[in-house]
């Protein structure tokens, strides 16, 4: 079974704001079973516009990342982050695990 991401790119424009959010968001990741792959570091894009931050979390499957996202725990989170703290967009997406070009 492959495993699942949430791909978000993120502006924020309350940074205290947004440190409550990622205080609170610890909780549902943990439940769930996130692990960060990819947590704003440096960056540059080379087609299109983007926002500024960009985030991946993986999580061990399908299931589980749209889970976390409707859970109680998460809600939680989702409103501490959403405008005027910040403004994002969030996709889930199940992961590949077919041929490789190459393999």
């Amino acid at each position: 079974m492959p495993k699942a991401y949430w791909i978000a790119h993120v502006d924020v424009a309350d940074a205290e704001g947004y440190k409550a959010y990622i205080a609170a968001n610890a909780e549902a990741f943990a439940k769930y079973g996130a692990r960060f792959l990819v947590r704003n570091g440096a960056n540059e894009v080379v087609e299109g516009a983007l926002k500024s931050r960009h985030v991946v979390i993986e999580f061990p499957d399908l299931a589980s990342a749209k889970a976390c996202y409707h859970s109680p725990e998460y809600a939680k989170a989702i409103s501490l982050r959403q405008s005027p703290v910040s403004n994002g967009d969030l996709v889930i997406i199940e992961g590949y695990d077919g041929p490789q070009p190459g393999a």
